[in-house]
């Protein structure tokens, strides 16, 4: 979802303001969609990484399920890891069902927008 949303709002010309690094380059000087990671004016190799980086942080560290040796949640992909809770507990089963169906269908239907905006940027089309 952050995803479709992200490449939406910044192909309608919104940027975080400031600069992106200490050389002065703002948010809005660097291409959007494919470009900004693989172009001539693309994202330094530095910065790549660090978002690498970030995202294996998350993956190895934060974002644990029983698989990996953390306590194990109510449900498979419950990555509450005991911390946020948003009144989870006072729901009864069904409400529970119902959300998670919900959340599922939301997610995919924002994979599949994202990849149909990817398809159209490498088919040559604009947006």
């Amino acid at each position: 979802q952050l995803a479709f949303l992200g490449q939406i709002t910044t192909r309608a010309g919104f940027h975080l303001p400031g600069d992106i690094d200490l050389a002065g380059n703002s948010f809005d000087s660097f291409p959007n969609g494919f470009a900004a990671i693989g172009g001539p004016d693309s994202i330094p190799g530095a910065g790549t990484g660090q978002i690498l980086f970030f995202i294996g942080f998350l993956e190895l560290l934060v974002m644990k399920d029983s698989a990996n040796g953390a306590a194990p949640g109510e449900f498979v992909g419950d990555f509450r890891n005991g911390y946020i809770d948003f009144g989870w507990d006072s729901f009864d089963e069904e409400t529970k069902l119902t959300k998670r169906a919900v959340e599922l269908n939301q997610g995919r239907a924002a994979m599949m927008g994202i990849l149909g905006l990817m398809v159209h940027e490498q088919l040559g089309g604009t947006i």
